[in-house]
């Protein structure tokens, strides 16, 4: 496993960190499976195969299945496994209505986790309204007095808007940490590759989350992609290593569900170093970012942060299907399992368009225009 240093905190953490916001889930009678349901057995056997083999970092937030993330966490993380790691969670800001709240929410996160304190403990995905919500209600003075106390050991947040108010909140406070959204299709999105630079310049470690855009540029790539990757590497291979190519990254979180694919992801980020990328793969990513551009309908990351509806419309599951149509030149399936929701109520036909999903959108979209366009394809004719 390959480390990079934290900024100016002193120690090294691993370039993979594990995400816990994708562990695997039990699978129920019917053969379907809850987002809540974690499989503990096998979360904590992967966790800590995780810790066995060099991975140091681990990221879960408040709502991630349901508080049962932070839970298996802990529980994974007994029997001396907590001395070896750092974990990050993090503070819905949205939950909290008045000052009070706080100590009552990050109280209920050390017992969830059984721990005497947390390492990074992070403003959840902040943007503009939000962040005049932390400095409202003094949200940094309850996190300095936490500190100051021994319930967290560093201040950091995550980001869901746009450059110019990143840059802001960047430049109001000293941050132990951030996180941005950033992959090879997000290179301009939000805090995009020009954040990641401003941040870094500030001497600010950045944690990278969705490196895979939720997971799609790990499924089903279309032969046109393969046939621009370089010789014996998959697009998962590729994504990881262009992120790692930036010296300015800290670690890169990954979500993994199966043991599989927690193996790949320690097999990849073994051999990932600054600067590493040769001549050819950097074309190849080129090729590639250019390729997916043209195809995607709605920059979707399957955050689930607009779920759950109130009309009960599967709101990420429509635009994965809508995208993958065009993405992975998969109509016809997508089409079948679009009436699978229009069956179990969860289509698109669901919506009476209350904005609650747009409110909640951490990528702005325009959910309820985007749900009307995905039925209107997901509904014609093969």
């Amino acid at each position: 496993m390959q480390y990079r240093k934290f900024g100016n905190l002193g120690f090294e953490i691993s370039t993979f960190g594990m995400g816990c916001m994708r562990l695997p889930l039990k699978e129920q009678p019917d053969g379907t499976r809850k987002y809540e349901d974690i499989d503990e057995e096998e979360a904590i056997k992967m966790i800590r195969h995780a810790v066995d083999n060099g991975v140091n970092y681990f990221d879960t937030a408040y709502l991630y299945h349901g508080g049962y993330s932070e839970r298996v966490l802990g529980k994974a993380l007994k029997d001396g496994y907590r001395e070896k790691v750092k974990v990050a969670t993090k503070l819905p800001v949205w939950k909290v209505e008045k000052y009070e709240d706080l100590g009552a929410i990050l109280d209920e996160e050390l017992k969830r986790f059984d721990f005497d304190y947390i390492d990074f403990y992070l403003l959840h995905a902040q943007n503009k309204e939000r962040w005049e919500k932390v400095k409202n209600l003094g949200i940094l003075r309850f996190l300095e007095d936490a500190r100051k106390q021994g319930k967290i050991k560093y201040i950091g947040f995550s980001f869901h808007d746009t450059l110019p108010v990143f840059k802001e909140i960047i430049d109001e406070y000293s941050w132990d940490m951030c996180q941005i959204q950033l992959n090879i299709l997000d290179t301009d999105y939000q805090a995009g590759v020009e954040g990641l630079k401003y941040a870094a310049s500030k001497g600010i470690p950045v944690v990278i989350m969705e490196p895979l855009k939720g997971g799609r540029l790990a499924r089903d790539i279309p032969d046109r992609v393969k046939e621009m990757l370089p010789a014996g590497m998959s697009l998962v291979d590729i994504a990881f290593r262009w992120l790692g190519n930036f010296q300015e990254v800290t670690v890169v979180l990954s979500g993994v569900s199966t043991m599989e694919q927690l193996d790949d992801n320690i097999r990849i980020f073994s051999g990932i170093t600054p600067g590493g990328m040769s001549r050819e793969e950097l074309e190849s990513v080129q090729k590639i970012q250019e390729y997916f551009r043209s195809q995607i309908k709605v920059d979707c990351t399957s955050c689930f942060y607009c779920m759950p509806c109130p009309s009960g419309v599967d709101i990420p599951g429509i635009f994965r299907l809508y995208n993958d149509a065009f993405i992975f030149d998969a109509k016809a399936s997508s089409v079948n399992r679009y009436k699978e929701l229009q069956q179990n109520k969860k289509d698109a036909s669901q919506c009476v368009e209350c904005g609650t999903c747009e409110s909640a959108c951490p990528q702005r979209i325009p959910i309820i225009e985007k749900l009307k366009e995905a039925d209107s394809f997901l509904t014609s004719e093969v």
